[in-house]
Parts: structure tokens; C-alpha cells; sequence
């Protein structure tokens, strides 16, 4: 087996049975990096020494029986994750060559475990974006191609395309990614792997560069379910530094991975049966909803009545949020300065964000300034959290008929550059069946499920109750066993 072909379950085994180092699955990484990312993109900064370095230190620590639970795995973090001494971008120009001194929660329990930092992954400027193709540092490549045309350029997803994209090419064991709207889902179920976005306020958001604050959530991509349950729980708990972090303990998602869905009462969101969608889209959910109801579980069809309202709503409030996170990059405290020919403090802010903003930040800054404006607050924002509370509710009341709720994760499979870029309504439309999820703030799961003609990966989606992930790890483990795909990209390493 190629040291790259593990998951991050079986890396685990193998470096505790010693059939592997930690250098060498390191190494074996760094050189499918070497080989990949020129054409992918994945990664903007790639920390190959410091990975050899981290690497041979935990060979160390297992020597002497001080492993921990994820000692010598490689992973990539996302470059919205601020990282000690590490550049983080956002994959923006108004952050290139900012270096911060301090570690994000979320990587410093990661680092805490033993995981190895194999570099910074890639993404839509901002986390801004369905197709990673916003980066101020070019798009990612998707490792994936259709059959009929291989050489058509396909997106990842976004707005974390390049962590989906470096776990699919086989260029790291797991990586680190947010989501705000479907950032993590969306490219899971493009890239053909696992990804979850855990209930808001599960991982802790400081250090996280932010986007829209309400809705912005960490989680991991793998290429399993247990992968992402064995990530979630390092990447979890109880944060002191951010007031939103949920005082709540982390159970073994991993073991809940194992659980019966015998007896489970899984909701069918008839909302979610929308004119359009392709017909291998409904195909696979059906599938789906066959392969739980012969595990045991019942299948229930439920109302969310206000979904349709989901996507206006969420591109109300989270540009609103985001016009007022990003007032902080001035061009006085950190971050690119446009200095020259400036007449006063205004003219040196203005050249500086406009010159330092990609086209799409520039969009969302503007709609969410003019829904907070004071002659439309009402009219927009007010309204826009009042439907978010009904959004809200409708999950509530469905709970009290179901324990999950399964949906396709994409309306289409990953589509090419240039396809949906020329308008936005249609890029936005990406995240129609996600944002629910975000705006009620609960748990979903993307679970690679499927083909498409074109021989592309289809995923579907998992949402849980707040805080029970465990249900969610439990139904998406049952898909993918049923499921057992084992498709490949034609581009990774090892191929």
C-alpha cells in the first residue's frame, strides 16, 4: 500500500504498530504535494520542513510512549485558520504577508494531539465563494474529470476547495475547513469525500479569520465518516476566548460511527423537491432513503416551510455581518497599506480596500452596507432575522418527528470553470440545500454516495439535532457502508 492510500483511521494503526513512521507518511506527502500542487492548486503555502521536523518529533514522543491521539498525521489547514509564524491570507491580497503571532484554537488542539502541519490550504477569498475560484491567488483544480471531457477544468467547491481538494488527491490524511453557508459540505461532496460542519459553537472560532460570525463554523474533511468523527473531537470543546463556544462536553464520535440506525426516524424535507434538481440527484436520495430504511430506520416525510426563504436570507445576513468584520482591514493596523498619492485618512482606506478586495468581497461588503443602512435595516436585515427564526423553528418542530434529516448535499455535481462565474445568483444557488443547516445552527454531514453519468461524485447530507453529532456520525456512517464507494480522482498521488 502506498503511504498516501491510508486513511486517517488506518495511519493511526499503522504508526502505532510501527508498519510506518511518522517521517515517512510525512515524507510520502510532501512529495505528492510536490508533484500535485502545481497543477492543483491546493495549497498556497506549503511548510514541508517544519512537517519533516514536526514528524520526526512525533517518532519521538511515540517512542517514549507519549503519543497522542493524533500524533505524526499530516494534514492541511485551511488559510483562514491563523497559524503561529505561519503566513494566513484568506487567500486575499489585503492579507499577503501577514504572519500571526498566535495559533488558533482549533490548530493549537489539533497540534496539541500530534497532528503534523503539512501547509495552508487554498480557498475563495474571505471564505466568499461556492467554487474556490475568488482566491486572490488563482482557483483550485478539482482532481476529478468528467469522461466525456477530461480536459475541462472543474471546480472543488468552495469556499474551502483547497482542503477538499488536497484530502481527494491523496495530499493530506484530513484537513481543516469552515463553513458558513456550505463551505465544507459543498466541497466534500464535489471532491468525493466526508465533510461536517458541527453545530455552531462546537469548535471554537478564535483565531478563524472571520467572515459572517452568527454562521461562520470549523469542522474537518476526510475521506471517511470516522475520519471526520476521529478529527472532530481534537478540533472541539469549550473555548474561554470566544463567547459563542459551547460549555459542553465531546463524546467518542468515532464510536458512534459504529451505532445502529435500527429504529431511527429519518425526515424527508418535501421543501427540499425542488424543480430542476437532475435526475440523478433525486436518484441518489432515494437510494439513500432505501439503503436506511433496509438498515431498520423509518422514513418520514416532514415539513420546513420556510425554506425557501433560506438563501435570500442567509445573502442578507451574512454580507451584513461580513461589511462589518472586514471594516477592520484599513490599511492602518496590519495587512497591505496603499500609501501613495493618498490625500487624507478616507482616500488612504479606500485605495487600500480597493486594491486589497477581489470583485466578490467588494460585492458582499456593498450588499451587506446597504441592508445595514439606516433607511433599509428594517426593510432587509430586521426582516431577514425574523425569517431566520422561523427558519429556525421549523427544525424544532421537526425534531419532534425525527431523529435526522437526510438531503442531497449539491444540486449538481462539480461543474467547470466559467460555467456558473458570470452570475452570482447562479453561483450563490450552490448553497440551496446547506444554508439551512447554518442559519438554525445544527450539524451536517456530506457523505460521498455516488456517480454521476459523467462519472462525477455525488454526495448527500446529514442533519442532526444541536449538539448531536453523534446521530448524525451514526446515519452517515450507515450511507457510506451501504454506499461503499471507492471511486477515485484520476489526479492523486499514488495514481
Amino acid at each position: 500500500m502506498h503511504p498516501t492510500d491510508f486513511t486517517l483511521a488506518g495511519a493511526v494503526a499503522a504508526l502505532e504498530e510501527g508498519v510506518i513512521s511518522a517521517a515517512e507518511l510525512t515524507r510520502a506527502h510532501v512529495e505528492a504535494i510536490e508533484a500535485l500542487n502545481p497543477r492543483l492548486n491546493a495549497l498556497l503555502t506549503v511548510t514541508a520542513e517544519h512537517a519533516m521536523e514536526a514528524a520526526k518529533g512525533s517518532d519521538a514522543k511515540r517512542a517514549r510512549g507519549e503519543a497522542g491521539p493524533l500524533e505524526g498525521i499530516p494534514l492541511a489547514i485551511k488559510d483562514l485558520f491563523c497559524t503561529e509564524g505561519v503566513q494566513t491570507t484568506a487567500a486575499s491580497k489585503i492579507l499577503e504577508g501577514f504572519i500571526p503571532p498566535y495559533e488558533s484554537t482549533v490548530t493549537s488542539k489539533l497540534k496539541r494531539d500530534g497532528a503534523v502541519f503539512l501547509g495552508k490550504a487554498n480557498l475563495d477569498e474571505f471564505a466568499m465563494g461556492s467554487s474556490n475560484l475568488t482566491s486572490a491567488y488563482g482557483g483550485v483544480l478539482n482532481p476529478w474529470s468528467r469522461r466525456n471531457d477530461p480536459d475541462a477544468r472543474l471546480v472543488p467547491g468552495g469556499s474551502s476547495g483547497g482542503s477538499a481538494a488536497a484530502v481527494a488527491a491523496r495530499m493530506a490524511l484530513g484537513a481543516t475547513g469552515t463553513d458558513t453557508g456550505g463551505s465544507i459540505r459543498q466541497p466534500a461532496a464535489f471532491c468525493g469525500i466526508a465533510g461536517i460542519k458541527p453545530t455552531y459553537g462546537r469548535c471554537s472560532r478564535f483565531g478563524i479569520v472571520a467572515f459572517a460570525s452568527s454562521l461562520d463554523q470549523a469542522g474537518p474533511f476526510a475521506r471517511t465518516v470516522e475520519d471526520c468523527a476521529i478529527l472532530l473531537r481534537s478540533m472541539a470543546g469549550h473555548d474561554p476566548k470566544d463567547s459563542t463556544s459551547a460549555d459542553k462536553p465531546v463524546p467518542d464520535f468515532a464510536k458512534a460511527c459504529t451505532r445502529s440506525v435500527k429504529g431511527l426516524r429519518i425526515g424527508v424535507p418535501k421543501e427540499y423537491r425542488l424543480d430542476g434538481t437532475p435526475p440523478e440527484i433525486e436518484k441518489l436520495w432515494r437510494q439513500g432513503l432505501d439503503w436506511l430504511r433496509e438498515a431498520g430506520a423509518e422514513i418520514v416525510e416532514i415539513s420546513l416551510p420556510h425554506t425557501q426563504y433560506a438563501l435570500p436570507t442567509y445573502y442578507i445576513v451574512a454580507p451584513a455581518e461580513a461589511s462589518s468584520n472586514l471594516a477592520r482591514y484599513d490599511g492602518v493596523r496590519f495587512g497591505l497599506r496603499v500609501a501613495e498619492k493618498t490625500s487624507d485618512l478616507r482616500d488612504l482606506y479606500e485605495r487600500t480596500r480597493e486594491a486589497g478586495f477581489g470583485q466578490e468581497v467588494r460585492r458582499r461588503i456593498m450588499i451587506g452596507t446597504y441592508v445595514l443602512s439606516a433607511g433599509y435595516y428594517d426593510a432587509y436585515y430586521l426582516k431577514a432575522q425574523k425569517v431566520r427564526a422561523l427558519i429556525a423553528r421549523d427544525f424544532r418542530e421537526a425534531w419532534s418527528q425525527v431523529d435526522a434529516i437526510v438531503t442531497p448535499a449539491t444540486p449538481s455535481a462539480a461543474f467547470a470553470e466559467g460555467e456558473n462565474s458570470d452570475d452570482p445568483i447562479k453561483m450563490y444557488l450552490n448553497d440551496v440545500f446547506t444554508v439551512t443547516a447554518n442559519l438554525a445552527g445544527l450539524p451536517g454531514l456530506a457523505v460521498p454516495a455516488g456517480l454521476d453519468p459523467q462519472g462525477l461524485p455525488l454526495g448527500l447530507q446529514v442533519i442532526g439535532r444541536p449538539f448531536d453529532e453523534e446521530t448524525v456520525f451514526a446515519v452517515g456512517a450507515a450511507i457510506e457502508r451501504a454506499a461503499d464507494f471507492k471511486a477515485l480522482p484520476s489526479m492523486r498521488a499514488g495514481a
